[in-house]
């Protein structure tokens, strides 16, 4: 088995670099070894789904010690029926908004049934000859982030369905905070389901709980669920991921900053997609101000057709900024503000995208007043201090001090 199998010769160029970044960042770090995802408990969980048809929901962080999740099930002899594929595909070579396919897997011959695009939630007929359902994707609890619309819609069709789902839990690289609007219901959408910070402070185990426990799936069902815990595990320690979440996530400098710089996705401004700095770089053609320049450019299967797409432009490159938000434990504001301060034409700033990220108007409509950050955090402070109280409820972990 190659490479070959699942990636172009781009992609494999493009995916070396990308873990290559991975391991200089781990090795610059400190990095918690002895903490393992759920999936690593296999004594809890094979014979749960011994003799039974399997669906998988996996993409390529889906790992046991390095070997995927589905090629480990297969060769063990277990019945995998369907893998179901979230935003950015199985084996993680899709960009974010990329169509992704149905079809089969290469390597083991398993059905795949994209959960990205027309089709968001399994139906019935993707569901036959399925007992039991698996979870295992790692996430990076940032409530736009759309694996956790997909764990949703994943958990309503296994309550319809009377089909017990696991889910393997693994860390929430930032688990460490809670910050960020409550999302608004007016404002419902496939970044943002339910009435949760931007960033919420859980692990996905603890957050499929959530769901359950407070009747927020389809009609208050309740799904049959059962969460293998993590070992060694707190919300005090800050956990590297081994594996990009997705493409244009490739280092923890980008994890880091991503719930504070993804809201620029509902603006005229570039995050640095189609560069080697996603989440990193931030500017704009007009920009008179700012010390750095980029050129947006197609990088297949990580940026078809990013923002501003071979067009010069100036800003900032946040490169290192990462720690400062690890040391701060809150989502950071200025930036947005600054690019706002220096934008030409204000009405053109946001777009509608904006209020959906943000999950409400009021973020937006603020910031047009010219208020501070200082004065924007109080707003939404006692919706977090809310949202803590029922958090609190289904940690399985020691909470961050």
């Amino acid at each position: 088995m190659t490479l070959k199998i699942f990636y172009s010769a781009r992609m494999r160029t493009i995916k070396l670099i990308f873990l290559l970044i991975f391991v200089n960042s781990i090795s610059s770090g400190k990095i918690r070894p002895d903490i393992l995802p759920g999936s690593y408990s296999t004594d809890q969980y094979f014979p749960l789904i011994k003799g039974k048809g399997i669906g998988v929901v996996a993409n390529q962080t889906s790992l046991i010690r390095g070997v995927h999740l589905v090629d480990s099930l297969v060769a063990a002899g277990f019945d995998v029926k369907c893998v179901f594929a979230p935003e950015h595909g199985f084996r993680g070579d899709q960009g974010a908004g990329d169509h992704v396919a149905s079809g089969v897997d290469s390597t083991t011959g398993v059905k795949i049934k994209s959960l990205y695009g027309s089709q968001l939630k399994p139906d019935v007929k993707d569901l036959e000859g399925i007992q039991i359902m698996i979870f295992d994707i790692q996430d990076v609890g940032v409530r736009f982030y759309t694996y956790i619309s997909t764990l949703q819609y994943v958990m309503e069709a296994c309550a319809e369905n009377n089909i017990e789902l696991i889910v393997l839990d693994r860390p929430n690289p930032n688990g460490f905070y809670v910050d960020g609007p409550i999302l608004d219901k007016k404002f419902i959408s496939f970044v943002g389901m339910q009435s949760i910070p931007v960033v919420y402070g859980m692990t996905i185990g603890e957050y499929s709980m959530m769901l359950n426990g407070e009747g927020w799936l389809k009609k208050n069902e309740k799904c049959k669920l059962k969460v293998i815990p993590l070992k060694n595990y707190n919300h005090n320690l800050k956990y590297q991921l081994p594996v990009p979440p997705s493409p244009n996530l490739p280092d923890m400098d980008a994890v880091y900053l991503y719930p504070s710089i993804c809201f620029f996705e509902g603006t005229s401004v570039s995050l640095g997609r189609g560069t080697n700095k996603p989440f990193r770089l931030i500017g704009f053609p007009e920009n008179e101000s700012g010390g750095i320049s980029f050129k947006p450019e197609r990088i297949h299967g990580v940026a078809e057709n990013p923002p501003y797409r071979d067009t010069l432009c100036r800003g900032l490159d946040l490169s290192g900024e990462g720690r400062n938000i690890v040391q701060s434990g809150r989502l950071e504001l200025k930036w947005l503000l600054a690019m706002y301060a220096v934008y030409p034409d204000k009405g053109k700033f946001f777009n509608k995208f904006f209020d959906k990220l943000a999950g409400t108007d009021d973020l937006r409509k603020i910031i047009i007043k010219g208020k501070s950050q200082d004065e924007i955090r109080r707003r939404w402070q006692a919706g977090i201090d809310g949202f803590k109280k029922i958090r609190k409820s289904y940690l399985l972990y020691k909470d961050f001090e």
